[in-house]
């Protein structure tokens, strides 16, 4: 079982593995730079180099790269969306220190412009990224399924998919996707009850091909609430029933699982070792 959580970023790889590895974990989700800003500390090519080693001969990988949620690629204003493009594209270069990662963003909010120009917006800055790395990274962009609310994109299969077809078709590298549990469960999808039909649904529009990673989070609203409220495993409306049906499922039990709960590292370590007890 791939499994593992959000981790501080702030000691560089090798600590984030030595971390990893002391909760129970294989794999691990990091920011790149402050979530809230814009400011990303200096590649360490040495402690690159040293986490290269560690975590093959440990067993850890693929490690999740999370962009900074003021990466917004939808947005119709100029600053942000050069923003956006710089962030994008050093993060993508600096992640080529390790190859194989993956790099999950929230594909952004419209504020207003409408889904459909949100969504050209976003490819269109997507081709550009690609553009600056010079073709296909070693890294595996994912875009997150999100819960709905506000103007946010992403909030059911089809959008995603819209953003694969147009990046894609323009010859751009392929996109991945990251489905968090909390996120579709807020956006409608009913993975309690229907957890089947939700992956045919997910198959039938983007393809379980292209998914990438699970964010593991329970949720603290009603189903459809567009709220994006994350809760510990267990302590939510998803509940542990339903988490031990997708830890297990076929098209998932697979891929990595990455947890963002409101836990400190200890919680994490309880919550790793609560649903590697749930899989078979």
């Amino acid at each position: 079982m791939k499994i593992g959580c959000h981790l501080s970023s702030s000691g560089g790889y090798v600590a984030m593995a030595q971390t990893a590895l002391s909760i129970g974990a294989n794999v691990f989700q990091f920011f790149t730079r402050n979530p809230r800003g814009g400011a990303a500390k200096p590649l360490d090519k040495a402690d690159a180099a040293a986490f290269r080693d560690f975590a093959a001969k440990e067993g850890i990988g693929p490690i999740l790269a999370h962009a900074p949620y003021t990466l917004n690629a939808a947005s119709g204003d100029a600053r942000i969306r050069d923003f956006a493009e710089s962030v994008f594209t050093d993060d993508l270069t600096r992640l080529e220190a390790t190859p194989g990662a993956l790099y999950n963003f929230h594909p952004g909010s419209h504020v207003g412009l409408g889904a459909e120009q949100g969504i050209a917006n976003i490819c269109d800055l997507l081709l550009k990224v690609f553009a600056n790395v010079g073709g296909a990274p070693s890294t595996t962009v994912l875009l997150e399924t999100m819960s709905g609310k506000g103007s946010e994109i992403g909030r059911n299969f089809e959008e995603i998919r819209a953003i694969i077809d147009r990046v894609e078709g323009a010859g751009a590298p392929p996109l991945g996707v990251c489905l968090d549990t909390c996120h579709v469960w807020d956006g409608g999808y009913d993975i309690v009850g229907d957890l089947d039909g939700v992956l045919a649904e997910f198959d039938r529009v983007v393809g379980l091909k292209r998914l990438k990673a699970i964010h593991l989070n329970d949720s603290m609203n009603v189903r459809a609430a567009h709220k994006d409220r994350h809760e510990k495993i267990g302590k939510g409306r998803i509940g542990l029933a339903a988490f031990r049906r997708i830890v297990n499922h076929p098209a998932l039990r697979a891929l990595p699982f990455y947890l963002e709960t409101p836990c400190d590292l200890q919680g994490y370590k309880e919550e790793i070792a609560l649903l590697k007890g749930l899989a078979e």
